[in-house]
C-alpha cells in the first residue's frame, strides 16, 4: 500500500480562495478538490511506513531555504504541450527553484516528466474556448505574499488535504 503526497506552497487568502473560485466557476471538476499552490514536489507515491523519514526530509529541506516573496501576475499557458492555464510568477521563481531542488532528493528523489516551472493552475483539462477565457479574464490579476512554509498534502478520499507545514529559514 502507497500513501499520494504532494509538497507545495499553499496560496495564502484571500488570494486562494480568490485563485479556487476562479477555478470553480471556470468549471474545472477538480476545483474543489486541490488547494490554490505552487507545486514544489508533484503527485508522488511513498510508503505510509516511510512518512516520518519524509517529514524529518521536509523539515530539514525547507529549513535550509531562507523565506522569500513571491508575486504573481498575469497568465499563460502549457498549451499545445498540456491544457493548463495558470497565473505566473514574476518574483520568486528562484525561491521556489530552490525549495523544489531541496526537497527533490533524500527520500522524495524523483525523475520530473517536464522541466520545473512554478506557476499557480486556475484552468486543467478543460475546453479551449474556457482555458481561453481563463487566460483572457486573469490577464490582469496580480498578487504577492511571503512564503514562510512549504505543506505537505496527501490525497485522500479523491482531495489534496494539507498534512504539516514545514517553516522555511528563519521562518520558524
Amino acid at each position: 500500500m502507497s500513501l499520494l503526497i504532494g509538497v507545495a506552497v499553499a496560496i495564502p487568502d484571500p488570494w486562494g480562495a480568490e485563485l479556487e473560485r476562479w477555478r470553480a466557476e471556470l468549471g474545472d471538476p477538480q476545483a474543489g478538490a486541490i488547494p490554490a499552490h505552487i507545486t514544489v514536489l508533484p503527485p508522488t507515491r511513498v510508503d505510509p511506513d516511510d512518512l516520518e523519514s519524509v517529514a524529518q526530509h521536509l523539515l530539514e529541506a525547507a529549513g535550509s531555504v531562507a523565506p522569500f516573496e513571491v508575486r504573481l501576475r498575469g497568465t499563460a499557458t502549457f498549451r499545445p504541450v498540456s491544457p493548463v492555464v495558470f497565473v505566473a510568477l514574476t518574483s520568486g521563481i528562484s525561491g521556489c527553484e530552490s525549495l523544489e531542488a531541496a526537497v527533490r532528493r533524500g527520500p522524495l528523489a524523483r525523475e520530473l516528466d517536464h522541466p520545473y516551472h512554478p506557476h499557480v493552475t486556475v484552468a486543467h483539462d478543460l475546453p479551449d474556448e474556457v482555458l481561453d477565457r481563463a487566460e483572457r479574464e486573469l490577464a490582469a490579476y496580480a498578487a504577492a505574499f511571503e512564503v514562510r512554509e512549504v505543506v505537505l498534502y496527501a490525497h485522500e478520499s479523491g482531495a489534496w488535504h494539507p498534512r504539516r507545514a514545514f517553516p522555511l529559514g528563519s521562518a520558524g
